[in-house]
């Protein structure tokens, strides 16, 4: 597995490292103490695994997560105990407590090595139907909304809904705001599965339930949450060439 190692401290990068180091299964691509350092390493080595600390200088392992397009998998590193970390409604794969126990990160490792599996099998399946530019299904992005933070997979998310300079993201019964352009967003999902039905919507396809007619050759579309949206005359006919209507 391909890791970077997030800390601002250095002697904890260190002890991490060295730990990391003595498994066959793990590359340690690199590490960066600070949220821009890291940004900026993972555009450029594009790991698998991120061990990232939560508290930093400046900007913290959160924002560094929020500034991500595509989220790696994440192992946070805090100081934090159990339930301060349950506060935070973050639901990463795993976290280590600091100082790091040899036996921990064990088994946290293991968890990784069957959860990249999962992934793999996945990703060779939608491989050819995506180019890897593309925000697929199968990806996960980071959403944080106040003092609760999520990892969601991009199948699960049934609608993003602009809102001024934000973009409500609909998922399960929940519908945090993101800091985002609804363009920007656009351009970088996959079209076979998001379709962008107006100005303010895009919808998953896959949680399409049913459409029906609407006024002036426009149609409205009910997703499986029981959202009704409404697509425009002009979008309404590639909406019907995708769905094979």
């Amino acid at each position: 597995m391909r890791v970077l190692v997030v800390d601002d401290e250095r002697l904890a990068r260190k002890e991490l490292i060295n730990l990391l180091n003595q498994n066959d299964n793990v590359e340690v691509l690199g590490e960066a103490n600070n949220v821009d350092d890291a940004r900026e390493k993972i555009e450029e080595l594009n790991p698998e695994v991120l061990f990232l600390d939560i508290q930093m200088p400046e900007k913290t392992g959160f924002d560094l997560l929020e500034e991500l397009d595509h989220v790696p998998l994440v192992v946070f590193i805090t100081a934090y105990d159990e339930f301060a970390l349950q506060a935070f409604q973050v639901n990463a794969l795993d976290y280590l407590l600091k100082p790091i126990e040899p036996e921990r990160l064990t088994d946290t490792l293991k968890k990784l090595e069957k959860k990249l599996e999962e992934l793999k099998k996945e990703e060779d399946e939608a491989a050819s139907k995506t180019s890897k530019s593309q925000l697929a299904l199968n990806d996960q992005v980071f959403v944080k909304d106040g003092d609760k933070c999520w990892f969601v997979k991009l199948a699960n998310v049934r609608l993003f809904e602009s809102d001024g300079n934000y973009i409500k993201v609909y998922f399960e019964n929940n519908k945090p705001m993101i800091h985002k352009s609804l363009n920007a967003l656009d351009e970088r999902l996959d079209e076979k599965s998001f379709f962008r039905a107006s100005r303010k919507h895009i919808i998953n396809l896959s949680w399409v339930e049913s459409i029906e007619p609407w006024f002036n050759g426009g149609l409205v579309v009910t997703l499986k949450g029981g959202e009704r949206i409404e697509v425009s005359r002009r979008q309404a006919a590639r909406f019907k060439d995708l769905m094979s209507l």
